[in-house]
Order: C-alpha cells, then sequence, then structure tokens
C-alpha cells in the first residue's frame, strides 16, 4: 500500500461511502437515493448554471501539485479527470494544478481545475518504454522542484506511479477512495480503511472526487522537453494489436452496442457491431428471450461496465440496467419512446426505429471504409 511509512501513522476507521448517489432537492439539501444514480444525474442537468465559472486563483503561486496521466485518442479516462479535480479541490490559493500528460491531449482541463499543461505530444502509445516514461517524469519532477504527485490508480497511469515512486524514493499511498485536507484514507480490510497522512505519490481510485467544479483552472500550455527515445532492457517490443472485441469481456469493453426488446433484426445488429469495432451486450429482456447469452446481460443481475461509449438500441432503461451503465462515459440512446426512462440517462437520445437507424449506420461505415 504505501513505501517508507511505518504503520504507526496510519489508524483503522470504519468504512463510510461519502459518494453515495444523491440528488439535490429544491430546498438544497442533498438526499441518498439508495440503488439508482439517475436521480443524481437528472437533477445535475436542472440545477446547471448558464454563468461563466470563476477562477479558483490567478496566482502567484508558491507550491504545486503534479497529476500524471495518458492520454486515449486525445481523451483522458474518467479516472484521470477525476484526479485532476481532486488536486483543484484540496489546492490552496497559491497552490498551482500542473497536469504532465502522455500523449496528444485534447479535452479541456481548465475545466477540470489545471493550471498549467504540460504535454508530450512526441509519445508514442504504440510503444512498450515504462523507463523512458519514468525518465521523463523525473526530469519535470526535477525542473518544478520538491511537490506531491497525484495519478489515477488505473492501467498505465498506475503502473507509471508505482515505477516513479520507486525510483525516486518517495512515500507512496495506493487506491486512495478518499482525500481530506491532510489525510487520505485507503482500504485496510472489507470493513475498515487505513487513515493517514498524505504520501508524495498518491494513487487515486475512481470516484474520489467529482469532476463538476464551481471554478476553473488557468488552463496554461507550456512547452515540455522532448520524450526521451530507448530501448528497455531485455524486452522486444512486438507492437500494439487490435483485439477482438467479440472476445473481450463486457467490463472491459471500450465499446458496447446493446440491444433490448426493439431489436428485431439480430444479423443486422451482429453485422454492425462488427463494423463499428463494438462488443456485444443486452438487456435482461433480451437474453430471458433466448437471443443473447447470459454472459452477455448488462444490469445489476448481468454485468456492470465501465465502457467510453455505451449504444443502446430499443431498451426502456429499467432501474436494474440502469445500474449497470451508470459508470460508462457516453451514453447514447435509441428508442421510438422520448419518455423511456433510459433518456434521462442518456448523453444523446436518437429517437428512431433501431433497424432503420442500424441500416443508416451500417451504410456509413462501410462507406467510409471504402473511401479510406
Amino acid at each position: 500500500m504505501n513505501s517508507n511509512n511505518s504503520h504507526n501513522s496510519q489508524t483503522m476507521v470504519r468504512r463510510i461511502d461519502p459518494r453515495r448517489p444523491a440528488i439535490i432537492t429544491p430546498a438544497g439539501l442533498r438526499r441518498i437515493v439508495l440503488g439508482s444514480s439517475e436521480g443524481e444525474r437528472f437533477a445535475a442537468r436542472q440545477h446547471q448554471a448558464p454563468t461563466a465559472k470563476p477562477l479558483r486563483s490567478a496566482g502567484p503561486f508558491k507550491r504545486a501539485t503534479l497529476v500524471v496521466t495518458h492520454a486515449e485518442r486525445g481523451a483522458l479516462t474518467d479516472t484521470a479527470r477525476q484526479a485532476i479535480a481532486a488536486a483543484a479541490i484540496l489546492a490552496a490559493a497559491d497552490t498551482e494544478v500542473i497536469v504532465a500528460v502522455l500523449g496528444a491531449c485534447h479535452d479541456d482541463l481548465a475545466a477540470l481545475g489545471a493550471d498549467r499543461l504540460l504535454v508530450a505530444e512526441d509519445f508514442d502509445p504504440g510503444r512498450y518504454q515504462p523507463t523512458a516514461c519514468v525518465q521523463w517524469l523525473q526530469g519535470i519532477h526535477a525542473a518544478q522542484g520538491s511537490l506531491q504527485c497525484l495519478f489515477a490508480d488505473a492501467g498505465a497511469d498506475g503502473e507509471l506511479g508505482r515505477r516513479f515512486a520507486i525510483a525516486a524514493g518517495l512515500d507512496l499511498a495506493c487506491h486512495v477512495v478518499e482525500l481530506g485536507a491532510d489525510s487520505l484514507r485507503s482500504p485496510a480490510t472489507p470493513l475498515q480503511d487505513w487513515l493517514r497522512p498524505h504520501a508524495q505519490v498518491m494513487l487515486l481510485a475512481k470516484g474520489v472526487a467529482s469532476t463538476r467544479l464551481p471554478f476553473t483552472g488557468l488552463g496554461l500550455r507550456d512547452a515540455v522537453q522532448a520524450f526521451p527515445i530507448m530501448a528497455e532492457a531485455q524486452v522486444e517490443d512486438l507492437g500494439v494489436q487490435a483485439g477482438d472485441p467479440q472476445s473481450l469481456a463486457l467490463e472491459e469493453a471500450d465499446f458496447i452496442l446493446a440491444a433490448g426488446n426493439g431489436v428485431t433484426d439480430l444479423t443486422l445488429f451482429h453485422s454492425l457491431a462488427r463494423e463499428v469495432g463494438a462488443a456485444v451486450g443486452a438487456s435482461r429482456v433480451a437474453v430471458d428471450d433466448g437471443r443473447f447469452a447470459r454472459t452477455q446481460q448488462i444490469g445489476a443481475t448481468g454485468k456492470t461496465v465501465f465502457a467510453s461509449a455505451y449504444m443502446a438500441l430499443g431498451i426502456s432503461g429499467a432501474v436494474q440496467h440502469l445500474q449497470g451503465i451508470k459508470d460508462c462515459r457516453h451514453v447514447i440512446a435509441v428508442n421510438l419512446d422520448a419518455s423511456a426512462p433510459i433518456t434521462r440517462r442518456a448523453d444523446l437520445t436518437v429517437v428512431e426505429d433501431s433497424a432503420a437507424l442500424m441500416q443508416a449506420l451500417l451504410a456509413l461505415v462501410r462507406r467510409q471504409k471504402e473511401a479510406a
């Protein structure tokens, strides 16, 4: 869990989840909604203010917090975005939030509270180069002086955070589930957490902070040193090979095409899934009818998924299904019923016959592939 730190500075405390789904009532009270997350999302949309958000701090800055992450196809993961927001929430007026990104990034990081961006545009995500990543980060850390470093505790970010802390000899705390002004929580047992002071390097779990901030950061971009080119000792890099989405577990899929009772042409549905490179999921009704395997069922009684994009075709959106997709980043709903429950969860709703839309999408994708 951590290094260079004795257990004497840690305290065992009973685990309480402070981020249970809730809605904000008209009176401004936060009401817990057990077993559902759609209320929080719907209420948040109703209370969005059209006015511009104020700047968190214009400086001058005497110290800094560094958040390090990888970009995927120009975008950051939800966990990485939450790590940036957590740094901004904790930052004092004289603390600058610096974000170092490996790979081109097109996200609006100022909206997440970032004051300065250091982007390694020349980073090649197709190469296995952990040693080069640590060396690049050590250069930034030395240039910025002694500062606290935050990483998302997931995937390449979590691996880089661990490698960097060990190489630099810094105190490390992993899987941080809650951050306070001076303390943090991380799991100790299934029912208890460690409560300890901040570490020099902290790896944050998903859900540690909300990205809906009442302020913005400066969002300035600085030149960054070139990413080092070096070979990994005793490692033969064979490159990145695209996997078959149909063979992935739904929990690992980045793009999911899901069918409900409104999908009747299964041949067309599977053809579209293959053409767009999506994994296949289904609602409980479609599974109970025998059209899909039980392992493809998404919902409270099936799989909980974390896809970047989830496209629901002919799914009305029962509470159990909404529970299974609550952690998806973008949800697209295609349904003839504009008042279906899933439309309240969706980022985009298309009121259209699913078969007609699938045919149009399939034709469009094939034309684009032929043109390419």
